[in-house]
Formats: C-alpha cells, sequence, structure tokens
C-alpha cells in the first residue's frame, strides 16, 4: 500500500497518549494514528438490540458473587478450599506443578506478556 506522509497539529496530551499506546502495543506512532483513523473512518456496526451481550459485565458479576461468597468462610475454610483445589488439579493434570489464579483478564494478559518476553 502507497504512502503518504501528513502534517498534523495534534494537542500534546494526545500526541502522550498515542506514544504511550504505540509502546504499549509495540507498535509505531504512525501506525496507532492510522488505526484511529481506520476505526474513526469505518462504517458503523448496527446490531439488534437483543443480539448485544455484554459478556465482561457477566464475568465481572460471577466474579463479585464468588468474592462475596468467599468473604463469608472463616480463613481456616478458605485454606481448606484452596488445597482441595490444589489437590484436584494435580489429579487432572499430574505433569502440570503450578496452579495460578488471577482477579481478572487483564492480570492474566500481563504476566502471559511477560513469560513471552522473558521478564
Amino acid at each position: 500500500m502507497p504512502l503518504t506522509r501528513i502534517s498534523a497539529t495534534i494537542p500534546d496530551d494526545l500526541v502522550r497518549e498515542a506514544d504511550r499506546k504505540a509502546a504499549e502495543l509495540d507498535r509505531s506512532r504512525s501506525w496507532v494514528l492510522a488505526e484511529a483513523l481506520r476505526r474513526y473512518l469505518a462504517p458503523p456496526v448496527v446490531r439488534e438490540p437483543s443480539a448485544i451481550y455484554d459478556v465482561a459485565a457477566e464475568i465481572q458479576a460471577a466474579s463479585d458473587r464468588r468474592l462475596v461468597t468467599e468473604l463469608g468462610l472463616t480463613p481456616t475454610e478458605r485454606v481448606r478450599r484452596a488445597e482441595a483445589l490444589g489437590r484436584l488439579a494435580s489429579r487432572a493434570h499430574p505433569k502440570r506443578t503450578q496452579v495460578i489464579g488471577f482477579e481478572d483478564y487483564a492480570d492474566f494478559y500481563e504476566w502471559k506478556q511477560a513469560r513471552r518476553i522473558g521478564a
């Protein structure tokens, strides 16, 4: 695809945010700005109201319910349940030696990225 160089005046705070996002995605500032334009200029996606399902909200609600339930247990009971879960995991996956829990997908993704780059 042919490229065209342009000159634009953009507020400093937006440039800083674009640079932060570029570093986060390991992309160039130009790529981030081009992607923002692509998304802004893309035709809107129209969905039927009944087809919209907020999976993230459903997962968060389930996580909140579990947390409330867990907080109602005594510390001793929480340790017992954690030990039982560890035993169950070792039987289900005998070659695995580690069980890791995450509060949300963002924590998992950050952990996965750190493992991928060897940090």
